[in-house]
């Protein structure tokens, strides 16, 4: 099934960007439910197994079925700021209207025959206070415990993405940021086109409140429609460069940029495909943070590199001298 966005002036020009450690948390664990997800994760899988193996997941398992199904949007709303922090996102779960949790676990747990009738969808639905505490409980051990510890390094690779589709629509207008989004998402008059799985009765309409765009590194390879009526407009979508986050070691660079360069700043202008802060590189090529930023200086005074402040973070890119000296290398 496709939903369509037919997208009015409004929508265009309130449409935005966001990055949130909430939902981030949620697609994690989704990741973890959803096999065909595994692809560009395997070392992280294993990385994150014995912590897996340590959290009860089985009350949020309830509320995430393994193939497609409606996840209640309350457990990771779309966030209000670019980039909110993941305790204030947390504070907004656990303020959830008791009356809408049990609206949507309800919604929730009729995707799967039985489970609203079964023992644990009933307590669930009972108490619909005490479902939110323990779900929001639950949710901050899995963010703790899966997202965390490469926080840092995930938002890097958001806000990179972000940065490209900005410097997309600054370029070449919503035409081209829209259009590039993923291969099963069309554009086309002003209508955005993507797949959905599962009950279209509340599913989202474009009314003038414009379209979230999130990227992700755990979405991969699926695009999300985001949240059901009455919450924003959301497409969730893989982020560029999540490739790289799990990447044993930075790609090695051309023998004859290193030459002309020196190893280690050739690697640095190599890995630049997508931008990148200082912290991400260093820990990309093993290096001190000093000694990356003494080579994105030189770098940058070469004409070969830019940058740009995205949120809190500073992130170098190739300027177009940059990938014509990669590619000639």
């Amino acid at each position: 099934m496709a939903l369509t966005l037919r997208l009015g002036n409004d929508d265009l020009r309130r449409s935005r960007f966001a990055v949130s450690p909430l939902c981030q948390t949620h697609e994690a664990l989704r990741m973890l439910r959803r096999s065909a997800r595994h692809g560009y994760h395997r070392d992280w899988l294993r990385r994150v197994a014995p912590a897996v193996a340590g959290l009860d997941l089985s009350p949020l398992w309830l509320f995430i079925p393994p193939v497609g199904g409606y996840t209640p949007d309350f457990l990771g709303p779309p966030p209000e700021e670019p980039y909110p922090r993941f305790e204030d996102e947390l504070a907004r779960v656990r303020a959830t209207d008791p009356s809408l949790a049990r609206e949507e676990m309800a919604r929730s747990l009729f995707c799967t025959p039985g489970l609203a009738e079964s023992p644990r969808g009933r307590a669930a639905l009972d108490d619909p206070a005490g479902t939110v505490r323990r779900l929001a409980d639950l949710t901050e051990q899995a963010w703790q415990a899966l997202v965390a510890p490469d926080w840092a390094r995930h938002r890097a690779v958001l806000e990179a993405d972000i940065a490209h589709r900005s410097r997309q629509a600054a370029d070449a207008g919503l035409d081209a940021l829209f259009a590039d989004l993923h291969p099963d998402v069309d554009w086309a008059d002003g209508s955005l086109t993507l797949p959905v799985r599962g009950d279209m009765r509340d599913a989202q309409l474009a009314d003038g409140r414009g379209v979230l765009l999130m990227p992700s590194v755990f979405v991969w390879p699926d695009v999300v429609s985001g949240f059901a009526r009455p919450w924003q407009p959301t497409v969730i979508y893989p982020a560029r460069g999540m490739r790289a986050l799990n990447s044993a070691e930075a790609p090695r660079p051309p023998e004859a940029l290193a030459r002309l360069l020196g190893r280690q700043r050739a690697a640095v202008l190599a890995g630049l495909d997508d931008p990148a802060s200082t912290t991400d590189l260093a820990r990309r090529h093993g290096l001190a943070p000093s000694t990356v930023s003494a080579h994105l200086a030189v770098l940058r005074e070469a004409g070969l590199l830019d940058s740009r402040r995205q949120g809190l973070h500073v992130l170098y890119g190739r300027t177009p001298l940059g990938d014509s000296v990669v590619a000639g290398a």
